[in-house]
């Protein structure tokens, strides 16, 4: 049986997710920034975004499994994968912003996301590894309490160092200064914090090692037949929680991939210029491109600033909820259901936003709803699957979360869109509206176990 671990034992095994929070606040900030300034126009920035769920849907799986089917002596189980993650990763962030071409930046993204999910998706299964049932809930709401703090940081980066006099000035289609610095810092914060939760963590061996060690060798056509296994054999309760993360992920893969359009345009009126409508030649021309450049780039600063501000709400929500599951039972579905129509509201706030700052209202609900979509789900979902194939069944339950993003990256918030509005700013309504479909999707879930424990 699994002995209660303190609550800085549960702290270092979850802090290497502040790194990987790093790295997707980030991209999820400013890629799409990074996108506009590189030339791209608002209808094709999803599309450009389908690199981040395409690699999900085929990592996390695969990385789960091998997680799974893994012991190092030195390491353990879902450590070496942490390790191997983290430095991909934080070579590629500390690249992104170098791009010089649209192409080297959607490549970046793909690699990019290929690398934090080859990080993220061990961790989930580690706290299930580590914890006894009654711990578990307390456990993911720590990592959400981390990924939180990562959140809020991360994505005032670009604001910090340009308030200390990092210039956001650049020529025509390149990145600013001040967001290379943020990615530069981002990379050493990602690979830092995964080496103090590999170094302060221990895992425990599995149960009958020689026997594990011989179902190591185990080839790629049994990898590919414990997955339909295991999707064939899916649980009901599963089945649930995976439409309700449909529409939850929907949601904010439309905010992370068209935020800054939306906001920038509409909050601040300051669109990106388009480099086709100015004569760059002529210096009339060119300095009320800069002008305008400008101003969408502090501009941006700010909405990645606002952006946080979910991070920021989701961390304090998740520290109310580490507090409380420390002492007492939850119910897990009541608080699912009202928290993402908490984050519904906060989405669709933002068609009625005329002072900016009331986007710290908006993204305060939507970090409510951030904070529950990040423990609730998976503390549901891990008394209601075997423990022994514990990182299988997380990878397959995260293709609720890439399929949803595909869909929507391949044309679902273009059409949605369009169909209340032709402005950037109606996305978020979009977003709204599936994140309130998400929580009314709760009243689904029925088994007392899974609801509460």
């Amino acid at each position: 049986m699994k002995k209660k671990l303190g609550f800085w034992e549960i702290w270092n095994m979850s802090f290497g997710f502040l790194g990987i929070q790093f790295g997707f606040a980030l991209q999820g900030g400013f890629m799409s920034r990074i996108f506009q300034t590189l030339g791209v126009e608002e209808a094709s920035i999803p599309l450009l975004w389908i690199a981040a769920p395409l690699t999900g849907l085929i990592v996390q799986p695969i990385i789960g499994y091998l997680s799974d089917n893994t012991w190092h002596p030195v390491l353990g189980r879902r450590k070496p994968y942490f390790l191997i993650g983290a430095v991909l990763s934080s070579v590629t962030l500390f690249f992104v912003p170098y791009s010089s071409t649209l192409w080297m930046a959607a490549g970046f993204l793909w690699i990019l996301d290929a690398s934090i999910n080859i990080s993220m998706e061990p961790f989930r299964a580690l706290v299930a590894d580590k914890l006894p049932d009654s711990q578990r809930s307390y456990g993911f709401v720590t990592q959400t309490l981390i990924i939180g703090i990562g959140t809020w940081i991360a994505s005032n980066l670009p604001y910090f160092v340009s308030s200390l006099g990092v210039s956001d000035v650049a020529l025509p289609g390149v990145i600013p200064d001040s967001v290379k610095l943020a990615f530069g810092i981002g990379a050493f914060v990602f690979l830092s914090s995964i080496l103090f939760t590999i170094f302060t963590t221990k895992e425990y061996p599995p149960k009958d090692l020689k026997k594990f060690k011989e179902q190591q060798d185990r080839n790629f056509k049994s990898m590919l037949s414990e997955f339909t296994k295991h999707f064939i054999e899916m649980p009901l309760t599963m089945k649930k929680l995976g439409l309700i993360q449909f529409f939850s992920w929907f949601a904010f893969f439309t905010m992370w991939s068209m935020a800054n359009p939306a906001i920038t345009e509409h909050v601040f009126n300051a669109p990106i210029p388009i480099m086709s409508d100015f004569d760059l030649t002529n210096k009339v021309e060119l300095s009320q491109y800069n002008s305008e450049n400008l101003n969408f780039q502090k501009a941006s600063n700010l909405t990645g600033s606002y952006m946080g501000t979910y991070g920021l709400s989701s961390m304090f929500f998740a520290l109310i909820l580490t507090l409380y599951t420390s002492k007492k039972i939850i119910n897990r579905k009541q608080i699912h259901l009202w928290s993402l129509i908490a984050g519904g509201i906060g989405f669709i706030s933002m068609y009625f936003i005329s002072n900016h700052n009331m986007l710290l209202f908006s993204f305060s609900l939507i970090g409510i709803s951030w904070g529950s979509i990040l423990s609730m789900p998976y503390a549901m979902l891990s008394s209601s699957v075997k423990e022994e194939s514990m990182g299988t069944s997380m990878g397959i339950f995260n293709m609720f979360i890439v399929i949803p993003q595909i869909i929507a990256a391949i044309g679902g918030i273009n059409l949605l869109t369009n169909l209340i509005g032709d402005k950037a700013i109606f996305s978020m309504v979009v977003a709204g509206l599936s994140l309130i479909i998400a929580g009314l999707l709760n009243l689904l879930i029925t088994d007392k176990k899974t609801i509460s424990y």
